[in-house]
């Protein structure tokens, strides 16, 4: 049972940035544009919020959060060259998340040499700290799983499945958002700009993989080097299929996959484990993902109009 309660803070350190990432992966389909750009993005939040806490730090000490900040608003930004060539030049949307991923590892090392001298940032002192919740921390069984030494992204993870969750499914704008998706031809026809929701779709997304790749670098690095993020956003395109465009269902897909992300850590302290070459444990996540889009993909049905170009002459 202690093991079990010290894998779970780092359990959710690791899901958190799965969890967001996954979120804004599903606001960018359900609008119909295929985001495979995910972990491009990801690396330029990263990025951004790396370096504005050390240049912030000496100044602040919630340099850590405006980074995250920070993140966000690159990663919206960065999106936007996605949404761009989708919807205005109206490419193939893999071909375009493709090239936004390759042009991310390019450019975040290029601006690091820029700012830095070197191909990474400089290490920042705290990032962002565990924290425990006052009161809460000490509720029996509860409070050291949830409450005590938890990575701050995690609590953000929650809040934002809940908020994802009533915007999509009981707003007006999650409606018109998932009509783009689904047929957009129909949903132009009752007078909804399709280029507009699937640009804040893609928007959406950006700042939630910004968001991510943020959250990453801060709770498990030192600084942002060209592989801090290794494939988070592809892992994050998984928990989306296998949790079913649904932010329940990625909540539940992140948590998995951020468990055996920790099992590789605590393998050794758990005697019918600790035999086992820890090379498989490190590898689990990247499996789990071939797995999970195996079994998931077939059996999963995502918005029907994603990844198509839209006509607005189709009928």
């Amino acid at each position: 049972m202690n093991i079990f309660y010290s894998m779970l803070p780092i359990a959710f350190a690791y899901s958190s940035p799965l969890i967001i990432a996954a979120l804004g992966g599903m606001f960018s389909e359900r609008s119909g544009i295929v985001n495979i750009a995910l972990e491009g993005i990801m690396m330029v939040g990263g990025f951004t919020a790396a370096t504005v806490t050390v240049l912030l730090e000496p100044v602040t000490p919630a340099a850590g959060y405006i980074g995250l900040l920070a993140g966000v608003a690159a990663g919206m930004l960065y999106s936007l060259l996605h949404s761009f060539a989708s919807v205005n030049l109206k490419a193939d949307q893999v071909v375009s998340g493709t090239a936004v991923n390759i042009l991310a590892g390019g450019l975040t090392v290029y601006l690091a040499q820029i700012i830095f001298n070197q191909q990474r940032t400089r290490a920042f002192s705290t990032g962002l700290v565990k924290i425990s919740v006052p009161g809460l921390a000490h509720v029996p069984i509860v409070g050291p799983l949830f409450f005590n030494n938890v990575s701050p992204p995690f609590y953000i993870a929650i809040v934002l499945v809940v908020v994802s969750w009533f915007v999509v499914w009981k707003t007006p704008f999650g409606l018109r958002l998932r009509s783009c998706g689904e047929h957009p031809q129909a949903a132009a026809s009752m007078g909804i700009n399709v280029f507009r929701y699937r640009y804040a779709g893609v928007t959406i997304s950006g700042a939630f993989a910004g968001l991510a790749g943020g959250a990453m670098v801060l709770t498990q690095d030192i600084q942002f080097t060209a592989v801090s993020i290794h494939g988070a956003g592809f892992i994050a395109l998984a928990c989306l299929i296998f949790g079913k465009w649904n932010p329940f269902g990625v909540l539940g897909a992140g948590l998995f996959f951020g468990l055996s992300q920790a099992l590789s850590i605590f393998a050794t302290n758990i005697p019918f484990l600790a035999g086992v070459p820890l090379e498989f444990f490190y590898l689990l996540p990247y499996f789990l993902t071939i797995v999970a889009l195996l079994v998931f993909s077939s059996k999963s049905v995502g918005p029907k109009a994603a990844g198509e170009i839209y006509d607005a002459g189709k009928r």
